[in-house]
C-alpha cells in the first residue's frame, strides 16, 4: 500500500513563508502529475496548485506569483513554497499523485496564518 507522507506544516505570522513536502513511500508508476490541494473549515476543498511530467504548472488565482509548485521525479516527491502566506491562506494541505491508474492522496498537514 502506497502511502503519501506530508510534512512542513505549522504556524506562521502573515507575510511568512512555509515549505511543504510529500515523498511516497513506494515508487508510484506511471506518475503523470501531482499536485497539492486544501480545505478551509466549512468550504470545500480546492485546488493550490498542480504539475505535470515537462514541467508545466497551473495555481489557483489566489496563490499566483506568491506559491510554487515542484516536483522531483527520482524521489516521486512534490513540493509547495509558499511566500507572503495570508490568513486566508490557513487550510489543511494535502497533497495529490496522479497515475495512469488511480490517484494516490496525503493525509493532509495543517498551515495556519495568524499573527
Amino acid at each position: 500500500q502506497v502511502q503519501l507522507v506530508e510534512s512542513g506544516g505549522g504556524v506562521v505570522q502573515p507575510g511568512g513563508s512555509l515549505r511543504l513536502s510529500c515523498s511516497a513511500s513506494r515508487t508510484i508508476s506511471s506518475i503523470v502529475g501531482m499536485g497539492w490541494y486544501r480545505q478551509a473549515p466549512g468550504k470545500q476543498r480546492e485546488l493550490v496548485g498542480s504539475i505535470i511530467r515537462g514541467g508545466n504548472t497551473n495555481y489557483a488565482n489566489s496563490v499566483k506569483g506568491r506559491f510554487i509548485i515542484s516536483m522531483d521525479d527520482a524521489k516521486d516527491a512534490v513540493y509547495l513554497q509558499m511566500n507572503s502566506l495570508k490568513p486566508e491562506d490557513t487550510a489543511v494541505y494535502y497533497c495529490a499523485v496522479y497515475s495512469l491508474s488511480r490517484d494516490y492522496w496525503g493525509q493532509g498537514t495543517q498551515v495556519t496564518v495568524s499573527s
